[in-house]
This record gives structure tokens, C-alpha cells and sequence, in this order.
């Protein structure tokens, strides 16, 4: 591939010094990387700066929008297509020669889905169903984050478990990222604990309004993959002992326990955090009463 490809690249990024310049380094066959930095207080920025991206930084206002549809309404792309990656993954190469197949072709489609390969404890997972795909190549002003949770509560200030709404025909590529976190065990957990108190306020209020947000992917059975896994999870958090089935799906159901040590810990980590997510639906419908 010796011309760059007409796509620019979003990376989100909080304090990413351990991951963005393995980040970084995949990306060359793009003919623009943006990184839209939280005010970074480690070497993220200068790491980025070094490694030929831009570097913007994203003042949070609460609300929507967040940090990459901000990016989306404000910066000025001109690529006709965009790829989001996080900054502890890596676009493999044939992951860009699929991609410059793909957005060549004149039948293509609007956007595709990518498969985040779930690497852990140095492993590169290849049974539990722990990887998983997300909208994350598409043409510009053609898909936009959806509004799951629009509260003051909500501290994140970016998008969690990209979700995209597309307007037009998703297609999905074979080759997966490498999503792989080098931040250690402990920033993982801690990452997920917050995630898990978002995920309760998001059940709560599906449970009083029958609606997952303001503007989002529509559940349907024999919809999509995004599609399906909305319809699923709404029938999921009705399910008694909802923690320990993520757990028996995750480790027998897709073979989790071929994984070793590292299988029976993601496995756990998986119904624990399911777990915490249910009991914070708890209490907080307790407070409410």
C-alpha cells in the first residue's frame, strides 16, 4: 500500500502513556490520525505528537455530545471515511488491506464492523466469546453515536461500548483488531467498576421508560449484530442469576476454560462485573422508592 488511504483516525485518549504509541505506530497507512486528548496529566500528548498525529483537546460540558461525536460535528474531516480506534488497539496490516478493499470497491458499503480481538494477561484469546464487534469504520455524516444516558450523574465523557447508528447498509471485516491494555489488571477493574455504575443508571432507566435513550439502536432479534445484542440484553437484565449465566456462557458455553488460567479469570471478572451492575440497579431503585 504505498498511497495513503482517505480515511482519518480518531483516538480518544485519558492518560494513555502505556498504550498510544504501540497505538500510534499501526497507523501510518491513514492519511490523517487525530487524537482527541481528556488533558492528559502523563507523557500521552508529547507520545502523540511524536508519533505524527494532531492533537486536540476536548473540554467536557456534560450531556451530549461527547468526545468523539464532538469530534465528528466539530473538526474539520475531509476524508470521506473515519475509523475509530482506542488507544489499546492496533490496526494489524491485512486489517488495512481489507479496509483499502473495501472503501475501493464501488458497491461499498456505508460502514463496516470490526472485531475488537480481546487479548488478556499477555494472551491472545481465542475461545470465551470475550472479543466482540462494533461500528467502527464509516463514511462521514453518515452515522453518529447514539444518546443512551443524557443525566448530571453521567461523568463520562466519552462514548462507552461504541454503539453507531448508520444510516445506510453495514457490512463487517474478517480481520481483527489487537485490543490489548497495558495499563495492568488493577486499572482494568477499576475502569469496569465505573462502567458498571454507568451500566445500572442505563438499566434503570430502560426499566421506567421502556427506552434505552433519546436516539438508539433499535432491538430486533433477526436484526444486526448491534441490533441483536440490544435485543438481548434487554431480555438479559429480566434473567435471575444473570451474573453466574455470563460466567457458565463465557467459560463452558464458549469454551473459555481452554484459555487456561487467564480464561477462568475473565470468566469471573465477567460475572463480577455483572454482578456489581445488578446490585447498583439495586440500591439505586432503593433510593428512589
Amino acid at each position: 500500500m504505498t498511497n495513503k488511504l482517505p480515511v482519518t483516525v480518531l483516538v480518544a485518549t485519558k492518560n494513555e502513556e502505556a498504550n498510544i504509541g504501540r497505538c500510534l505506530a499501526a497507523l501510518s497507512p491513514a492519511r490523517r490520525v487525530i487524537v482527541i486528548d481528556s488533558h492528559s496529566v502523563d507523557s500521552t500528548v508529547q507520545i502523540s505528537i511524536e508519533g505524527g498525529a494532531e492533537v486536540v483537546q476536548f473540554e467536557y460540558c456534560g450531556g451530549y455530545p461527547k468526545k468523539l461525536q464532538w469530534a465528528l460535528d466539530n473538526l474539520k474531516i475531509e476524508t470521506p471515511w473515519v475509523l475509530l480506534v482506542d488507544a489499546d488497539e492496533v490496526v494489524p496490516e491485512d486489517l488495512w488491506n481489507e479496509i483499502h478493499q473495501n472503501i475501493s470497491n464501488s458497491n461499498a458499503h456505508v460502514a463496516y464492523m470490526i472485531t475488537k480481538g480481546f487479548h488478556f494477561l499477555g494472551r491472545r484469546f481465542r475461545f470465551g466469546g470475550f472479543s466482540h464487534s462494533a461500528v467502527l469504520l464509516f463514511r462521514l455524516g453518515l452515522a453518529k453515536f447514539e444518546e443512551i444516558l443524557n443525566e448530571a450523574s453521567d461523568s463520562f465523557d466519552m462514548e462507552i461500548h461504541h454503539r453507531i447508528i448508520v444510516n445506510g447498509s453495514i457490512g463487517k471485516l474478517k480481520t481483527p483488531l489487537i485490543h490489548e491494555d497495558f495499563k495492568g489488571l488493577t486499572t482494568y477493574i477499576d475502569r469496569h467498576n465505573r462502567y458498571s455504575s454507568w451500566e445500572a443508571r442505563v438499566r434503570n432507566n430502560f426499566i421506567k421508560t421502556g427506552r434505552w435513550g433519546k436516539d438508539t439502536i433499535k432491538p430486533r432479534l433477526f436484526g444486526d449484530e448491534q441490533e441483536r445484542r440490544r435485543f438481548l440484553k434487554a431480555l438479559a437484565i429480566r434473567i435471575p442469576f444473570e451474573p453466574q449465566l455470563w460466567f457458565l456462557y463465557h467459560y463452558l458455553l464458549r469454551l473459555g476454560f481452554l484459555e487456561g488460567k487467564p480464561g477462568l479469570i475473565a470468566s469471573q471478572i465477567r460475572a463480577s462485573y455483572i454482578a456489581q451492575v445488578r446490585a447498583k440497579l439495586y440500591e439505586l431503585r432503593q433510593q428512589l422508592r
